[in-house]
């Protein structure tokens, strides 16, 4: 089953000039949001990334920005963490994680 999370939100970026196709965004990613090809990464679907960071992170040349810590896979993150349930405060959407 492919996550998806809201369509064209992500603040995830790639900078394929800084990009030296090493491939460690595809090895951290946890949703395959990334692949490598004619060595260089590439997003594969924006709109599956869940901003955690993990990519950012790990990149050798900072090729990779995003927002981690906002919005509700962070809220999700840490309740698996704190073993609480996930609070993004949405303000009072019932949809909300």
């Amino acid at each position: 089953m492919k996550h998806k999370y809201l369509k064209n939100v992500a603040t995830l970026n790639l900078s394929a000039e800084k990009c030296i196709g090493c491939g460690r965004c595809v090895e951290v990613c946890p949703h395959r949001v990334f692949n490598v090809t004619d060595r260089k990464a590439r997003i594969k679907d924006k709109d599956r990334c869940m901003e955690c960071g993990a990519c950012a992170m790990n990149c050798p040349k900072n090729a990779i920005s995003v927002d981690s810590g906002v919005g509700c896979a962070s809220a999700v993150i840490t309740g698996w963490i704190t073993g609480s349930e996930p609070s993004c405060d949405c303000s009072g959407g019932s949809e909300c994680c």
